[in-house]
């Protein structure tokens, strides 16, 4: 290689590439706050930050620095304050508390000091004090039990739920200075048999809209359930409406109205399928229903309602956008149709000032005002080539079509034939896009493979998210099976266009990408080398270890042990480990040591199988990790030991430095 040419993203600069997130808008229009996550290499750890965009200044700086992270920025009413969350050690663990900082201040003061934390908060309108969500003081019959007999939990029967609390600020720096022990914290819903997980505040601040489940578990995100506050009389009304889900709830501005998502059964054995979902806006005075949304992507969600409708964010095949909703169902769009990716958006009350975090095509994230870019991430690129990436699309087995996103070299020449790698996104509902986004993709360093000299295919299989309704229901009782049928498809596709070389072909993905890629593993012998990410590989195993069972009741059925369609196979011929005796292609096993969502026995169970049928295999488990790591140096061993396996191989490429990984 010449000194001077031009080489692709090393793993480490992909590691490197800064993530920005959590945009929040003043309501005077004229300042941005955001969240730029970058790699400390030095202590091996992600540092997030927060940031504000000066609309006089035209500059963005810092808001915090050091090493103590922050997030969740959100302006005051009057637009001269921010408040946002970082952990505070109290010897034991760090937990988040809320700081309020001046933008033009240089301490932030701590407005919490919560136990086990904040997880999410509001300004009240007139900026005096807080609303925020935290998890129930822990009670005094609990307390005594754990004098007595020592700690432990009665699974199903006990709960941290979360409730809301508000704190006035003024009184919290007072109380400070005159280092007074009395409470300055007023408990809202503590001891109430709910658990919130989203909440809204109307404009007068008399009343506090809560989004609830029974439970915290994932079972019950479902049974959502709504709750009027009235904050001068404390009291609680509950409004019964069927199929909740626990997402996004705003007040209209005058808060006689409630926006918020709601699911749609079309048929009674959908009550264990998967649900679509929809907006409803509820009419507090006269307990109507309104429905303005009739056919919409179920991704869509509501963020803000404002003088001009409601803001609201959804996928549109490889594209999110945004668009203000009005009560009679018509939609503005206020993104480019294609083309585009919006993360998050702001917007102030009366609907004139906007500002959102999106990437194009080929692009990373870059934060916007009015539609005017205010920062600059995508200079990381400059002296460095970047793959192409494009939307192509291919028709499954069973003629349905399916898109996916290909990834081709700066020198792509279609006359030639080139070795293919296929990365499979996780979910199911959840889908690839063509931008550059570590945040999407911290596992597989497609730009390393791209210079080695594959060519890269990310299937948007079936099941996954922004192609409809019925596309995400079509893998209903036949994952794994349908899902390798789109895969091999595209495969297929491309070999016969003459791009891809059919007997240099790899697979790889995490989670359910990983389930899919273990699917391959076992079931084919089209592939080359396989990598297994944190994958499922035994349905009736993993039913009972996951913390989410109900995933797998609402994806083949009802249990593994009394299946509702005389079906009791079901659950066997969709595991990956009932094709075992078939497995022949090598396989690289990589899993978090503290998944919760994918336990390590899915792990060790492939492994074991394989080994047993004497495949080329090797199992690495990532200490203290759960689904994704909090260390650049962890990402950057997953990338290289993919790297080095499918470079290995497909392309015969050494395998000495494996181990010291």
């Amino acid at each position: 290689m010449k000194r001077n040419e031009k080489t692709y993203l090393s793993i480490e600069e992909i590691i490197s590439l800064p993530t920005l997130s959590d945009t929040n808008i003043s309501d005077d229009g004229k300042n941005v706050a955001f969240v730029k996550k970058i790699a400390n290499w030095k202590d091996n750890i992600y540092r997030n930050h927060v940031w504000v965009y000066e609309k006089d200044k035209g500059q963005c700086s810092p808001l915090t620095t050091g090493d103590m992270d922050s997030s969740n920025p959100i302006w005051s009413p009057d637009s001269r304050a921010i408040a946002y969350l970082s952990p505070v050690d109290d010897g034991h663990n760090k937990k988040n508390q809320i700081f309020v900082k001046s933008k033009d201040d240089y301490r932030g003061v701590q407005i919490t000091d919560e136990k086990e934390g904040v997880s999410k908060f509001k300004w009240e309108p007139t900026g005096k004090g807080l609303y925020y969500v935290a998890p129930s003081k822990e009670s005094k019959a609990i307390k005594k039990r754990k004098e007595l007999y020592g700690d432990f939990h009665h699974i199903g029967k006990e709960y941290q739920k979360n409730c809301l609390y508000y704190i006035e600020i003024e009184k919290v720096i007072q109380n400070d200075k005159d280092e007074h022990e009395n409470s300055v914290v007023n408990q809202l819903t503590d001891g109430k048999d709910f658990h919130v997980h989203e909440f809204d505040i109307s404009n007068d601040g008399k009343k506090v809209v809560l989004m609830a489940t029974p439970s915290p578990n994932m079972d019950d995100y479902n049974n959502g359930v709504l709750y009027i506050l009235d904050i001068k009389a404390r009291e609680l009304q509950k409004i019964t409406i069927d199929k909740l889900l626990a997402g996004s709830v705003c007040f209209s501005p005058d808060g006689s109205k409630i926006c918020y998502s709601a699911s749609i059964r079309e048929k009674d054995y959908y009550k264990t399928h998967i649900q679509d979902s929809t907006l409803e806006i509820y009419d507090i005075n006269n307990g109507e229903l309104i429905h303005p949304l009739t056919d919409f992507d179920s991704t869509v969600m509501p963020l803000q309602w404002t003088a001009k409708g409601i803001l609201i964010r959804w996928q549109n095949k490889t594209n999110y956008l945004i668009g203000l909703l009005s009560e009679n169902g018509t939609v503005e769009i206020l993104s480019e149709k294609v083309d585009s990716f919006i993360m998050d958006a702001s917007i102030t009350r009366d609907g004139n000032h906007l500002s959102y975090n999106k990437a194009i095509t080929n692009e990373t994230f870059e934060i916007y005002l009015d539609d005017k870019k205010i920062t600059n991430e995508n200079s990381f690129f400059k002296g460095k080539l970047k793959s192409n990436r494009e939307i192509v699309s291919w028709q499954s087995r069973d003629g349905l079509e399916i898109e996916g996103v290909l990834s081709t070299p700066v020198d792509f020449d279609a006359n030639k034939k080139y070795p293919l790698l296929v990365v499979v996104h996780g979910g199911p509902a959840w889908a690839s896009f063509p931008i550059f986004s570590n945040c999407f993709n911290e596992k597989y360093p497609i730009e390393q493979f791209i210079e080695k000299g594959f060519i890269v295919l990310e299937p948007n299989y079936r099941g996954s998210s922004g192609y409809g309704n019925e596309f995400l229901k079509a893998n209903y009782r036949k994952l794994g099976i349908v899902n390798y049928d789109d895969v091999i498809s595209g495969v297929d596709k491309l070999v016969d266009k003459g791009m891809a070389d059919k007997d240099r072909v790899g697979v790889m993905g995490w989670s359910n990408g990983g389930y899919i890629a273990a699917f391959c593993s076992t079931f084919s012998s089209r592939f080359k080398a396989i990598s297994v990410g944190g994958g499922i590989t035994n349905w009736r195993t993993h039913y009972v270890n996951t913390d989410i069972p109900y995933f797998i009741r609402t994806y083949l059925g009802n249990d593994p042990w009394n299946d509702p369609w005389n079906d009791p196979e079901i659950y066997t011929k969709t595991s990956p480990m009932t094709y075992i005796k078939s497995a022949c292609t090598p396989t690289l096993i990589q899993h978090g040591e503290q998944d919760a969502r994918v336990p390590t026995p899915n792990a060790y169970e492939l492994y074991q199988g394989l080994k047993d049928m004497e495949v080329d295999t090797e199992l690495i488990i990532f200490k203290g990790m759960a689904y994704s790591s909090d260390q650049p140096g962890i990402n950057v061993a997953i990338m290289k030991q993919n790297l080095m396996w499918f470079s290995h191989y497909i392309l015969g490429e050494s395998m000495k430095d494996f181990t010291i990984l």
